[in-house]
């Protein structure tokens, strides 16, 4: 017994040690808080490099508070609520045109297309686009990045969405699918788990993707304000790294793997659910694969805000993009 009890202490000893580690590691990482403008299953890179750990491999503690609106998240980041935001890019355009002394920076892309669906109330055999005029089309809200794309789409297909159909968008956006589901609307616009889960339940049919008419957007972005960049530039290169390493996660694993470990962040969706929708973003390419923030994005978000009459004035790339960062990273 004696034996066994001098076996065994080294090991404890170790094992003390250790936590005492752990503990003391943790206790030194930097505070991140991070606003994201809703919970989606479209930011599944995030939340990846959250459960696998490569925040805290860089030295980071992140908080993440959902804002559940773009002017929300602004106003948590402007108001040093937040170190960071997750919401569209063109919020840094509309920022900025109100001269603002400490602008808004985008530094690492996450999503790179638009992420709604045209679900419509009735199966069809095959979808023209041509089938939405005379409809009533439930749109997203006035503004808002999918709104700016749902209407830059519809032009591309030769529909007017101000003459050809009936538009509604008087809906607040948590409102949208209730307000379908309970029969308003032939046509409407919706974010995933919500068109995914319609077509399981048979109230609706996935018809077309946005994401997929639209091109390449800087739809979702991670941002902070100048200040941070110069004060703090160090822990938003760390992390941008971590973020990497989720996007690089997410583009190597198969979606099941993906949706078994990002599944805690949706409470209220099946595993099933969380892989369909993962499967369906991948196949279409959403997910940005690297932080980087193209000049081409740039410019086609102009353009689609610009035709929407939502752009207050042209911004250019270099004054609200930093791409140094991603480059440093991204080799």
């Amino acid at each position: 017994m004696k034996l066994k009890k001098w076996i065994w202490l080294p090991l404890l000893i170790s094992l003390i040690l250790i936590s005492i580690s752990c503990s003391f590691g943790n206790s030194s990482n930097e505070k991140v808080r991070v606003a994201e403008v809703t919970r989606s299953i479209f930011y599944a890179p995030l939340y990846a490099a959250m459960a696998q750990g490569y925040f805290e491999e860089e030295g980071i503690d992140l908080e993440l508070t959902t804002a559940w609106g773009g002017d929300k998240t602004m106003t948590a980041l402007l108001s040093d609520g937040a170190d960071i935001a997750l919401v569209g890019a063109e919020t840094s355009i509309y920022v900025y045109a109100q001269n603002a002394s400490d602008p808004v920076i985008n530094f690492a892309g996450l999503t790179q297309t638009d992420g709604t669906f045209l679900v419509a109330r009735e199966p069809t055999d095959e979808f023209h686009w041509d089938d939405l005029k005379g409809s009533t089309f439930l749109g997203q809200r006035k503004g808002g990045m999918p709104q700016m794309v749902g209407e830059h789409v519809l032009r591309q297909h030769g529909i007017d969405p101000r003459k050809d159909l009936n538009l509604l968008q008087h809906i607040d956006f948590g409102n949208i699918p209730s307000a379908f589901a309970s029969g308003t609307g032939d046509y409407v616009q919706l974010f995933e788990p919500q068109a995914t889960l319609f077509e399981n339940e048979g109230l609706g049919h996935i018809v077309a993707s946005f994401g997929e008419e639209s091109g390449e957007v800087p739809y979702t972005v991670f941002m902070t304000k100048e200040s941070t960049l110069t004060n703090n530039n160090e822990m938003i290169e760390r992390f941008t790294r971590a973020l990497y390493k989720g996007q690089q996660w997410v583009s190597e694993q198969p979606p099941e793997i993906i949706a078994a470990t990002i599944v805690t962040f949706f409470e209220d969706t099946p595993v099933d659910v969380v892989t369909q929708v993962v499967e369906r973003y991948k196949e279409q390419g959403s997910y940005a694969t690297d932080p980087f923030l193209s000049s081409g994005a740039w410019d086609n978000l102009q353009t689609i805000m610009d035709a929407s009459g939502e752009l207050p004035l042209y911004v250019e790339y270099e004054e609200l993009v930093n791409t140094q960062i991603a480059e440093s990273i991204v080799e």
